[in-house]
């Protein structure tokens, strides 16, 4: 009798080893599926990564904040470089704000409903400003050169501009 029982017992116990196995097995293949999946998807994002930093990098060339030659003009004039662009910016966001019809830079007037305003603008370097403007159907492009005068005011003056086609 009592050989039987240790037969069972070992024959029960022989069954759960084997049941606990088979299911550690697909656990550990399962994590190691995952650890896989998740690697991959680690390369790929690092590689993304890699993409957008070279696309930053290609932007900041024609940008006044990866210019130290820009900056080095205004620090040798005495000028806060950083409240500079915030001005220039603000100056010619506030052109939008205009009286009339005619905007007092842009030389298109609206084709629209709507006014023709500045809605983004990009500071090229100490001299240039490219900025576009819209009117909600037609858009455009201006070429503005800035300077600071004497008594330390902006003065904008259009070099260049134009309207795209509507396609």
């Amino acid at each position: 009798m009592k050989s039987r029982i240790f037969m069972y017992l070992f024959i029960f116990s022989v069954l759960l080893i084997i049941f606990q196995y088979v299911n550690s097995k697909s656990i550990i293949d399962e994590y190691e599926k995952d650890i896989k999946t998740y690697k991959s998807n680690i390369a790929d994002f690092e590689n993304e990564q890699t993409l957008l930093n070279d696309k930053i990098f290609d932007l900041s060339n024609f940008s006044i904040n990866g210019n130290e030659e820009a900056f080095t003009y205004f620090e040798d004039q005495g000028i806060n470089a950083d409240e500079l662009i915030l001005k220039l910016k603000d100056g010619l966001l506030e052109m939008n704000a205009h009286k009339g019809i005619d905007h007092p830079i842009i030389p298109y007037a609206s084709m629209t409903e709507s006014r023709i305003i500045i809605d983004q603008i990009r500071i090229l370097n100490h001299k240039w400003i490219l900025t576009s403007f819209t009117d909600g159907k037609h858009s455009g492009e201006l070429f503005i050169n800035y300077e600071v005068n004497n008594k330390g005011e902006l003065e904008y003056k259009l070099t260049d501009y134009f309207l795209y086609p509507i396609s």
